[in-house]
């Protein structure tokens, strides 16, 4: 019996270590936005939406080219006297030479729209990028944060047991053990929270580089706040040129296009057909069997109200746009601005934290040294070590409200803080 249970303790083992050192892959922040460009739904919508707008670019060459129809008509007719059939063939060349402008409007539309399309996969990349960013370094703190409540569990172990030790001695009281006893089970609380939100922010990351959602990694990188902020106009600068407002500029450019195109209907239209038609069949001979036919037309129209109207609210249309590509510009600069402030109180933020943690430390070394030889009572030795471990996660948290509030920087301004770094 003893033999059994020893082969299945022992089998038992070898899964566990097997379990533990299973291969973990290996991550980079560059390695994760990749995956997600190629897995990320909404990134890859906006991509093929590009080839559908090209699409519909090239089919506006169409006017700028002859349209050869080809026809035929096969028809029985029935008379009081005889039937017969006739047949009648037609192949027409016809072309545009004027149309007051209206396929070089509607190219130029065409390509507009294009450019939008193409500015919105540019936000989409962006805004692809800031969410890989903000799930990546979620992961890597709440890691952080799951190491220091391992730490945090044990150091509420380390009072339990002194609160024990000197309860057993005669020299506190019970409620010493049970004032440290409840700071254990908090510390245990702690620590199963952390490991769900661990488990929260890893799904949400392997969702959008496409891995299944519990998969593990090993993120090759750091809350390292150790930058500079650009300067505000060159941000500024660089802001005025993302997709948002040349998006908004386009939609100007639309709304003069769509005026020039609503003064076309004030221009005569001129047109070139050529048609070879050939008939069969019937009672009678036709005199003309065969017919060859070149038309020259011109249509103007002289009177048509609505295009008076049309003309009057494209035009109302171009200053609607006006004032949404100011407004753009100005919550552009807001936002940027905004996320400037918010980045430099965030750096701030974590050099106070710094300072805290080591005061928080010092704290809780000399309440311990002070309770073990009863100096000081059980209530400040817990509440030193709990702000210890508040120091310690709060130390975590001001380093990733720094690297999101750069991320988002980076996202508004359409550029990375460390090119421009680099560009200095």
């Amino acid at each position: 019996m003893m033999i059994i249970i020893r082969i299945i303790l022992y089998l038992c083992s070898v899964s566990l270590f097997f379990f533990i050192a299973r291969p973990v892959s290996s991550l980079t922040i560059d390695e994760a936005i990749e995956m997600a460009k190629r897995n990320a739904p909404f990134y890859r919508a906006t991509e093929l939406k590009i080839r559908a707008t090209e699409a519909l670019y090239k089919a506006t060459l169409s006017p700028y080219l002859p349209v050869l129809d080809v026809s035929t008509l096969q028809s029985r007719h029935y008379t009081s006297s005889i039937d017969y059939n006739m047949r009648n063939y037609e192949v027409k060349l016809s072309y545009t030479i004027f149309d007051g402008g209206i396929r070089r409007n509607e190219r130029d539309l065409a390509l507009l729209n294009l450019d939008i399309d193409r500015e919105e996969f540019r936000k989409s990349l962006l805004e692809l990028e800031y969410q890989v960013r903000v799930a990546y370094y979620t992961v890597i703190a709440t890691k952080e944060i799951l190491d220091l409540r391992t730490i945090q569990l044990k150091d509420a172990e380390k009072d339990h047991e002194v609160a024990e030790g000197r309860y057993r001695f005669g020299v506190a009281r019970f409620s010493d053990v049970l004032q440290a006893s409840v700071r254990l089970q908090q510390a245990r609380f702690n620590l199963a929270q952390a490991e769900g939100d661990m488990r929260k922010a890893l799904s949400e990351l392997n969702s959008l580089i496409g891995r299944d959602l519990d998969s593990p990694f090993d993120l090759q990188g750091s809350l390292n706040t150790d930058f500079e902020i650009p300067e505000r106009e060159r941000l500024f600068d660089a802001g005025m040129k993302g997709p948002e407002v040349i998006q908004a500029e386009k939609n100007l450019s639309i709304a003069e296009r769509n005026r020039s195109k609503a003064l076309s209907p004030f221009f005569p239209v001129l047109s070139l057909n050529a048609s070879y038609s050939k008939t069969e069949g019937g009672i009678f001979r036709f005199t003309f069997p065969e017919e060859k036919r070149i038309d020259l037309s011109a249509t103007w129209n002289i009177f048509e109200l609505g295009k008076f109207f049309r003309l009057k609210s494209f035009e109302r249309e171009i200053d609607i746009s006006s004032e949404r590509l100011k407004e753009v510009k100005r919550q552009t600069l807001l936002d940027i601005y905004r996320a400037i402030q918010d980045l430099s109180t965030a750096m701030s933020k974590v050099k106070v934290a710094e300072e805290q943690l080591r005061q928080a430390q010092h704290n809780y070394e000399q309440a311990f040294g002070e309770y073990k030889v009863g100096k000081a009572d059980i209530l400040s030795l817990v509440q030193a070590e709990s702000q210890l471990a508040t120091a310690r996660e709060q130390l975590i948290n001001s380093r990733l409200s720094v690297i999101l509030s750069k991320s988002l920087l980076e996202r508004i301004a359409a550029l990375e803080i460390k090119e421009v770094m680099d560009k200095r």
